[in-house]
């Protein structure tokens, strides 16, 4: 079932726990209670750092092809 969410949603979590060395269910928890608490708020930092993230691994594709100038 993790694997199943991690694959299609924007892996948030597994990134912020490999840089930490945090485990990622601490963080999928933290992250649940601190919405619970805040009305929803992470909501808006979960996507800044999805939308983040995607953006880079984008650029990373664009420098390994042929044709990046």
């Amino acid at each position: 079932m993790q694997y199943f969410i991690e694959k299609y949603a924007f892996g948030v979590c597994n990134a912020v726990g490999e840089y930490f060395k945090i485990p990622t269910s601490s963080i999928r928890l933290s992250f649940i209670y601190a919405s619970f608490l805040t009305f929803g708020s992470p909501v808006i930092l979960y996507l800044a750092v999805a939308f983040w993230m995607s953006f880079k691994k984008l650029y990373r594709r664009r420098e390994n092809t042929l044709w990046y100038y």
